[in-house]
């Protein structure tokens, strides 16, 4: 299993618009950036990914899994991009504030922090655990 980090305005698409969703799911579309489309590429049924709000919100709040790996994006007229499906699995019993990611010295190689304007990116088994603390959430699957 592989982690990632998906990012969404709250007024566009939020975590309650994803939890609304249900246990089907649904599609992760409208990526534009090469770099994330090929992490969209990258990820596979079972990988887990942090719902990160973006705006005025910035932070971590939830979790989804993939449920389908990467086919054509139906939001992309020139078909060179994809989309992936994903299902909530769970709040997180804290969110994760942009501002405390940045002050953990323990995530100064975060992804996140390095690159903030890639919507979506990978996240290292040692910075899924950590985020985990500190949002309150303990570590199992």
């Amino acid at each position: 299993m592989h982690y990632w980090l998906l990012k969404s305005e709250p007024d566009t698409f939020s975590w309650s618009d994803q939890v609304a969703k249900g246990n089907d799911g649904g599609i992760w579309d409208g990526v534009r950036n090469h770099q994330a489309a090929g992490f969209l590429r990258a990820m596979t049924p079972g990988d887990r990914a942090f719902f990160y709000h973006t705006g005025n919100e910035r932070s971590i709040v939830g979790i989804v899994e993939v449920t389908r790996s990467h086919f054509a994006d139906p939001t992309d007229p020139s078909g060179r991009f994809v989309a992936v499906e994903v299902r909530a699995k769970e709040a997180l019993p804290r969110p994760v504030a942009l501002a405390e990611l940045k002050r953990d010295p323990a995530l100064e190689d975060f992804l996140l922090l390095r690159q903030p304007r890639l919507s979506v990116m990978p996240v290292s088994d040692r910075h899924w655990r950590h985020i985990l603390k500190l949002a309150r959430r303990p570590a199992h699957e």
